[in-house]
């Protein structure tokens, strides 16, 4: 072995969004406003969801979870990607890189099993709005929300530990703006056949079993909603599904156009432009479109608005 691949790293470069220097205050400006609003629209979801006495159904409990959820993965990546937009040097120690990997991992893998047991939520309700409130119970819903963290975590752990016990050959330069495990992979000296084939089988699992369920929920969902003889009741039913669909959508589009991509087309521009979307862009989106096209909560929007106004002000004398 040479000396180069005895070299231990202790810090790696981030390439960053763009090489540009002139577009780089463009980008962290445009980014800054994303991240913020992606801050203040889910902790402002977290903090409706706790306080309004109307939102304490499954429905809300899970969109709670979400909106941590995203601003978890946003967080994990956004503030030193602004950061790196504003230092000449875009570096980040071996071990906040080996951290931030595996809260990206625990976070994204968690998203898409909320979203199935959201999507599992919307067929009980739907199709069996008499047992609702037995077969989603509160120890139900916590279940279905701490199997996903649990093994989420898990996972984050195998491929974190799998990758940075593994040996770097010296060379640090991350082609990414935050420390994946694709850019990650082509970094090690050691052979990473096995991580690669571990990546591979659980990003497979993951992905095509919370789709599964999640289609297989909303194909029984439409089979419920065109048995209904009542257009109020297809369209109420067709109302409640709309946000968490159109979330949905969104999410697996990007997922499936960054990982099911032919070998030959694969570039880690391309994987760029899909992780901002997915890591900052639809974070900020989902909060969003659940209060844009949700009646209840911006019911309890305009709840809380008019209790603000309606506090006693103190005039002085």
């Amino acid at each position: 072995m040479n000396k180069q691949n005895l070299t231990v790293l202790t810090e790696f470069i981030l390439m960053g969004i763009t090489d540009r220097p002139e577009l780089q205050a463009p980008f962290f400006g445009l980014f800054l406003i994303i991240y913020t609003v992606s801050v203040v629209g889910n902790l402002g979801m977290i903090i409706l969801t706790n306080m309004d006495s109307r939102l304490q159904t499954p429905m809300y409990f899970f969109l709670r979870h979400l909106a941590f959820i995203d601003l978890g993965y946003s967080t994990a990546v956004g503030p030193k990607m602004l950061v790196n937009l504003v230092t000449n040097q875009n570096t980040i120690p071996y071990n906040w890189c080996a951290t931030q990997l595996s809260f990206f991992i625990l976070f994204i893998i968690s998203e898409l099993f909320i979203l199935s047991a959201m999507a599992y939520d919307r067929y009980v309700a739907i199709c069996n709005p008499l047992l609702y409130t037995i077969v989603m119970s509160q120890r139900v819903c916590w279940i279905l929300v701490a199997v996903p963290y649990v093994y989420s975590a898990f996972l984050s752990l195998i491929i974190t530990i799998k990758i940075f016990m593994s040996s770097f050959c010296g060379h640090n330069v991350i082609r990414h703006f935050y420390c994946d495990n694709l850019p990650l992979l082509t970094l090690l000296c050691s052979s990473s056949h096995d991580i690669e084939l571990i990546i591979l089988i659980f990003s497979a699992f993951n992905l095509v079993s919370s789709l599964l369920i999640v289609l297989v929920s909303y194909i029984l969902i439409l089979m419920a909603i065109l048995r209904m003889n009542s257009a109020e009741g297809r369209h109420k039913a067709f109302s409640t599904c709309g946000s968490h669909l159109t979330v949905v959508v969104v999410l697996y589009a990007t997922l499936f156009f960054m990982y099911v991509q032919p070998k030959s087309s694969h570039s880690f521009d391309t994987d760029k432009i899909a992780s901002v979307f997915y890591t900052l862009i639809i974070p900020m989106l989902n909060p969003m479109i659940y209060s844009l096209r949700n009646k209840e909560v911006k019911s309890a929007l305009h709840r809380i608005w008019k209790n603000l106004h309606r506090l006693p002000t103190w005039n002085a004398t």
